[in-house]
């Protein structure tokens, strides 16, 4: 029996797509809301949620209003991980092993940035971390055009990955970015209030008994776990990270314990929109033919 293709717009109610929760549903509704849409909508809400906190989480820790996963080479780190993954182990499907992959990825990037920068010390010039960041990023970017040159078998998908998307996310998608995003939440909850000291200098936070050394460690590892996932279901998306805690802070100041929530809030409204907005400019783009 062949599969269904769709090709085109179905257009459903609002009372068909709360009917996927009855007893008797449409196949095509079941299918097209349950399947499709709502992973993929809860998915984006996701990842733009985690992707905001890690653009505060950078801002913060380094103390320059231009960091982001995309400027200080963690989106390119990642990406150049999951490229070297995908040529060299074809067949692993392992989300959770290929998120891991990505956040190494982007941990020895961001090392080496800061390595460069010396951005862990002192008073560190902030121009020159950035400087740093977009350095190792072109660099970054040249080894995935020669892993992808060399894989010649696998570079259409690479750079359909590349391109960035969330036309392929299904509910395994959505098991990927869910722990991730309880990750995000559990740690605004508990370091928030110690994260609004980093607004203080070095010696004023360690006056207070703040192990700095700890926090900064702490919001490195989650800000990368947080990228990594990301990056690997949709590709490097580079916006939200250095937009969203902008307008976090705008919105409601520099305390954390409110800025946070609110940057999760509208991470996860502009990135939901960003896809309904791609899918609606451009259907057959955007939404490809689904196979059932």
């Amino acid at each position: 029996m062949g599969g269904l293709f769709l090709y085109y717009p179905t257009p459903i109610s609002a009372l068909d797509s709360l009917s996927i929760f009855g007893q008797s549903v449409d196949e095509i509704v079941q299918i097209t809301v349950f399947d499709l849409r709502l992973p993929r909508a809860l998915t984006a809400a996701i990842m733009g949620a985690n992707l905001a906190v890690a653009g505060t989480l950078l801002q913060t820790i380094t103390r320059n209003p231009l960091a982001s996963p995309s400027l200080l080479s963690v989106n390119a780190g990642a990406s150049l991980a999951m490229v070297i993954a995908t040529a060299v182990l074809p067949t692993t499907s392992h989300h959770y092993s290929i998120a891991l992959i990505a956040s190494l990825g982007g941990g020895l990037s961001w090392l080496l940035v800061m390595m460069i920068s010396g951005g862990w010390q002192l008073n560190a010039n902030r121009q020159r971390v950035i400087l740093a960041g977009i350095a190792v990023s072109l660099f970054c970017a040249a080894l995935t055009k020669l892993v992808i040159i060399i894989a010649e078998d696998h570079a259409a998908n690479i750079m359909n990955w590349l391109a960035g998307g969330l036309a392929h996310v299904r509910w395994g998608e959505w098991q990927v970015a869910f722990p991730f995003f309880l990750l995000t939440i559990l740690f605004s909850l508990l370091f928030a209030s110690r994260l609004n000291l980093l607004h203080l200098s070095d010696e004023s936070a360690q006056t207070l008994g703040i192990n700095l050394s700890l926090i900064r460690w702490l919001s490195n590892v989650v800000a990368l776990l947080i990228v990594g996932s990301s990056v690997t279901i949709a590709g490097p998306i580079a916006f939200i990270g250095l937009l969203i805690p902008h307008l976090a802070r705008y919105w409601i100041g520099y305390d954390l314990r409110k800025a946070l929530p609110i940057a999760m809030l509208f991470g996860a409204s502009l990135m939901l929109f960003a896809d309904i907005m791609a899918r609606a400019v451009n259907f057959l783009v955007r939404s490809p033919p689904e196979q059932f």
